[in-house]
């Protein structure tokens, strides 16, 4: 190929440019000149290139595939994504809570599951995590959460002593802690694990009937979990191994799937159920309340750029779509808030473009 026939490098607008090796420069030997846009363009870009890390929930990564309905539950919903026979489009962002963005996949932490399910209607956001309950109920006490899982103040360092705490001091979080330092506390990796609303949601049928409703994404891979010395191993052998895994299944053709089952409670039990239905500590026990199958997740297409289409992806539990609504769940209305206004933070007010 000759000279004259290569594409030329061009600034940010397109424009050619003489040369992305040499600086202009008054003189072979003299100063840079300011008016060198291409070099001011590049360290100005290069300046701004990364963006800061979620607050919970930094290491993590993600992919697409599409959920179809394979059982009818319109009776409870209106909502297009989940009508018999529906096909709708997905990303799926898999996480730890309290891990900085290097950190190791396989501490023992709670694992995020969201997923964005892009409809006729508008996109659907579900932020959900692998457990079906969370360590307090009320809002106000979240960010001393979040603090006491993260690193000290002092010595920047994390602190056991510090997180448990935390739990001790806040007894409503024994149901979570009895999971997370059970046998399911570290999930072998994202596809052997399962995924849940953790919330309450509210369903609305074309009749106008509300029901209430959780949600539980089973995985089709089984569950499969890490011993502690496992995981502390593969900490120092592979820091990203949960990464790595999804990513190479998915470009192999092996694509992990969930099978998506719901439970239903009639809007009136709410009233007069034994305990708080939309306490985010409690589930809702199955003999009440059985699950019933909606559809299958199926992930089968990586990222080709994972900073811009996993990294600046953003998740809000107020992206609902007609059919479904939110619940008297303290955590999740707070939610509502929180999230929309952290994206504006990290990734700036124009996030949703």
């Amino acid at each position: 190929m000759r000279d004259d026939d290569r594409k030329p490098t061009t600034t940010d607008a397109g424009i050619p440019v003489p040369s992305d090796e040499h600086s202009l420069t008054v003189g072979p030997n003299g100063p840079i000149v300011l008016h060198d846009h291409y070099l001011i363009e590049q360290m100005a870009n290069f300046n701004r290139e990364r963006i800061p890390e979620r607050q919970p929930h930094a290491k993590g990564s993600g992919a697409f595939g599409a959920f179809e309905v394979t059982h009818d539950v319109s009776r409870y919903t209106k909502a297009a994504v989940f009508q018999p026979g529906t096909q709708t489009d997905v990303l799926a962002r898999f996480s730890t809570v309290a891990g900085e963005r290097g950190s190791p996949d396989t501490w023992r932490d709670p694992r995020g599951f969201a997923l964005k399910f892009y409809t006729r209607d508008g996109n659907y956001d579900m932020v959900g995590n692998n457990t079906p309950v969370f360590f307090v109920r009320d809002p106000l006490k979240f960010q001393q959460f979040i603090r006491s899982q993260k690193r000290r103040a002092d010595n920047n360092l994390r602190d056991h002593d510090m997180q448990w705490d935390f739990w001790t001091l806040s007894p409503e979080s024994a149901h979570q802690v009895t999971w997370l330092m059970g046998d399911r506390g570290i999930p072998r990796n994202w596809r052997h694990m399962n995924g849940y609303s953790s919330h309450t949601y509210m369903w609305v049928n074309a009749a106008g009937e509300k029901f209430w409703v959780k949600y539980h994404f089973k995985t089709d891979q089984g569950i499969d979990c890490l011993t502690q010395d496992e995981a502390e191993q593969l900490a120092g052998a592979d820091s990203d191994y949960h990464m790595r895994d999804l990513y190479q299944a998915i470009d192999q053709g092996d694509y992990p799937s969930w099978s998506l089952q719901v439970q239903i409670m009639p809007f009136a039990e709410a009233e007069t159920y034994r305990f708080n239905p939309f306490d985010l500590t409690k589930v809702w026990p199955h003999g009440d309340y059985p699950l019933i199958p909606v559809g299958k997740l199926t992930l089968n297409r990586n990222p080709t750029d994972n900073h811009t289409e996993i990294e600046q992806a953003a998740f809000e539990p107020n992206n609902l779509v007609p059919g479904v609504g939110l619940s008297p769940d303290k955590m999740l209305l707070a939610r509502v808030f929180s999230y929309a206004d952290a994206h504006r933070a990290r990734l700036g007010v124009n996030y949703k473009q």
